[in-house]
């Protein structure tokens, strides 16, 4: 299949189809974007209930504030990376530390902004319906891409 003619002046398109990644390429490179975000996430957390008494550090984790503090900070790394970083770059640090990245279905050309915030919340659509059913089943369907984006190994040829 061929993508030519479709390209915006100044994208750099792929010539043919780029290949696939293998499924476990892909499961790392989300494993390694979830830890990120959930390391951040924590460490935000942890800052924020962080109380010193008597010279006595205690975490303070029943606070409100600190789980505040944790999600806002996860989501906020995630869109960062899921949305920013691949915009400027086609890949967030997961994609780019296993060796794949985000193009367009149609041409293979760059994403838009919008379509990565659709990326982006499609995905916490697939992991908070699909994960745990495909989790509970034990089935081995493989993520789907989804708003007109998809995966490729970002070893594709470029123009």
């Amino acid at each position: 299949m061929r993508f030519e003619g479709s390209a915006v002046a100044g994208q750099q398109c792929t010539r043919t189809r780029p290949p696939a990644p293998t499924p476990t390429r892909r499961a790392t490179a989300a494993c390694v974007d979830a830890l990120l975000a959930l390391f951040c996430g924590l460490a935000a957390g942890a800052a924020v209930g962080l109380k010193v008494v008597d010279g006595v550090v205690e975490l303070r984790l029943h606070s409100p504030t600190v789980w505040a503090a944790a999600l806002g900070a996860a989501s906020g790394f995630s869109f960062l990376n899921h949305v920013l970083l691949t915009f400027a770059t086609r890949a967030s640090l997961g994609k780019l530390t296993t060796g794949v990245r985000v193009v367009r279905t149609s041409d293979g050309c760059r994403p838009g902004f919008l379509r990565l915030i659709g990326r982006w919340l499609f995905g916490f659509y697939w992991m908070v319906v699909f994960v745990p059913i495909h989790v509970a089943t034990d089935s081995d369907v493989e993520q789907q891409d989804g708003v007109g984006l998809r995966v490729v190994r970002r070893d594709a040829t470029l123009s």
